[in-house]
């Protein structure tokens, strides 16, 4: 079959996978993978969601609503475990749909993934800005608005003036610098990131060992409040719609699964690194909710950008403030590291395969890194950070997620009935229960969302369809290989 369904061989992408001497270097443990997890999981949903989740849907239990969330990740990150030890390549769910799928539907999902990467690494890079400002402002320094605002935003001075902005010059910056580190060098990318994952995780175990003695039991009453009579306000259906919301906290370890090529034993480490640093966080979560939700009631977190605050304003503690300041600036570092790394991986991957220009599958001669696609994005990233002002984009990034985790766990089922005895050092478990049960979640979640984020989808992806049937078709090398 030599048409748009045309599937690339599990022969003939492990083979590329063993290329590594004249590909990616492989650098990359299981304790890195997992702590690469942690980073693109621990960021905005931990220090803002959790807050919106419980005045907004769940109460107190968010908690369970977190729990939920995880197990319908759960089930998505056990089928791309299966995957990554598999066909531990770069690429994630565009590799994956390559081989089960066929080359139209790998360029749809590849596309996806570029989308949902770059605007979350310049939304996150956004809010970076904002924090530092914050923090900065708590010792006496004061950034001019106009470089920290796009020119769409203003802000109201002390004397009652408005100052619009210019460009935002922390977001552009936090973009510029991880970019430059992620082309020197997958491992150093790692070794920063192990310590930003250190820092972020102590604040946040510091935050509910401090937290937990100050609970009070009264805010834990009622525990699930009573539905107001809209579905997702409370009750039952309250911790589902939270559950919707927190979901997007845990799709950092979508990011893990770029990273393949990278990996020093990706059989086993793959595995490791996805359902490792998924189990870490869901215990983070589900303690740090359960502190944060008893120290303040739920009520008084709606509407608010900064409800650990609030929480720790509930303690003797105050100082600890600008501790979780600079864990959020931590985390959400790590985040954006992470997003500009699965990005690239992906763009490499694609260009690779002959569906993008050569240029952007170039190795640097000393550094071993794609570093044109990385440069590429610290272009287009910074760009979107500096002038675009931060909005509800969320759905944007949650629509691309939850469709690359569908075609996953569609692919585990089609490649169990198509390659039975392909060699699988990790099996997901309960097939075809495990990845129908991911699929229904995914598409729930989906369907969800508003019609105008499915719109911003369909207009990205007409674009994506003209550079493939325009480009990619023409250049593809399974095709011209045939």
């Amino acid at each position: 079959m030599n048409g748009p369904f045309v599937k690339k061989p599990l022969g003939r992408l492990l083979a590329e996978a063993s290329e590594s001497e004249k590909g990616l270097k492989r650098t990359l443990s299981a304790n890195n993978l997992i702590a690469l997890g942690i980073g693109a999981i621990i960021g905005a949903g931990l220090f803002s969601l959790t807050g919106l989740a419980a005045a907004n849907n769940a109460g107190p239990a968010v908690t369970i609503s977190f729990v939920v969330g995880a197990i319908g990740c759960a089930f998505a990150g056990l089928c791309y475990a299966e995957f990554a030890s598999m066909i531990p390549i770069a690429g994630s769910a565009y590799t994956y749909s390559y081989a089960t799928m066929g080359e139209l539907v790998a360029w749809i999902i590849g596309w996806d993934l570029v989308l949902e990467y770059a605007l979350g690494a310049a939304t996150v890079s956004i809010s970076w800005s904002q924090y530092l400002v914050k923090f900065l402002h708590n010792f006496g320094l004061h950034l001019p608005p106009q470089l920290t605002c796009s020119p769409f935003e203003s802000v109201t001075m002390a004397d009652g003036s408005v100052v619009s902005g210019i460009l935002n010059l922390p977001a552009v910056a936090i973009v510029v610098a991880l970019s430059l580190i992620l082309i020197r060098g997958t491992k150093e990318s790692a070794f920063m990131n192990g310590l930003l994952v250190i820092l972020k995780v102590a604040v946040v175990l510091v935050f509910i060992a401090v937290g937990w003695g100050h609970i009070n039991p009264a805010n834990y009453n009622p525990y699930i409040p009573e539905n107001t009579g809209v579905f997702g306000h409370f009750g039952v259906s309250g911790i589902l719609r939270g559950a919707a919301v927190v979901f997007f906290a845990f799709i950092g370890f979508d990011a893990v699964s770029t990273a393949a090529q990278e990996a020093k034993n990706p059989q086993k480490d793959m595995p490791r690194g996805i359902l490792g640093s998924l189990m870490i966080c869901t215990v983070l979560y589900v303690l740090f909710a359960h502190v944060m939700t008893g120290l303040a009631n739920y009520t008084e977190f709606k509407d608010s950008a900064a409800p650990v605050a609030i929480a720790i304003a509930k303690t003797p503690y105050e100082w600890l403030q600008q501790g979780i300041i600079v864990a959020i600036l931590a985390g959400y570092t790590s985040v954006i590291l992470v997003m500009l790394m699965g990005q690239s991986r992906v763009f490499y991957s694609m260009s690779l395969d002959g569906l993008l220009p050569k240029t952007f599958s170039n190795i640097h001669p000393k550094f071993r890194t794609p570093y044109k696609s990385n440069i590429l994005f610290l272009f287009f990233v910074s760009l979107f950070s500096a002038f675009v002002p931060v909005h509800v984009v969320g759905e944007m990034v949650s629509i691309g997620t939850l469709f690359a985790f569908a075609l996953v766990c569609i692919g585990v089922i089609v490649m169990r009935k198509s390659q039975p005895d392909a060699v699988r050092p990790f099996k997901t478990p309960l097939v075809p229960l495990v990845p129908i049960l991911g699929i229904l979640i995914c598409i729930g979640l989906m369907a969800s969302l508003p019609w105008d984020t499915w719109l911003r989808l369909a207009i990205w992806m007409g674009l994506g369809f003209i550079i493939y049937f325009t480009y990619g078709k023409k250049h593809s090398k399974l095709r011209n290989d045939k």
